[in-house]
């Protein structure tokens, strides 16, 4: 996802998709213990689009303020 994809979400959906990428993080990181993790570049995806999600809110919250 992109970051101006991610600017043209609702807040409400900002945070489902936190949450959702945070889970998609997570499995990444078990299935990587665990060895079943076959290409480790999908975790660094994930960690970015986590990452470009709180920019976004923090984004927000330094607007309101």
């Amino acid at each position: 996802m992109r970051i101006d994809e991610i600017r043209n979400l609702t807040d409400e959906d900002l945070h489902e998709e936190k949450e959702r990428s945070h889970k998609e993080k997570m499995n990444l990181r078990f299935q990587h213990a665990t060895r079943q993790l076959t290409n480790t570049s999908q975790f660094k995806v994930a960690r970015r689009k986590l990452a470009r999600i709180n920019t976004v809110i923090k984004e927000r919250q330094a607007d309101q303020e």
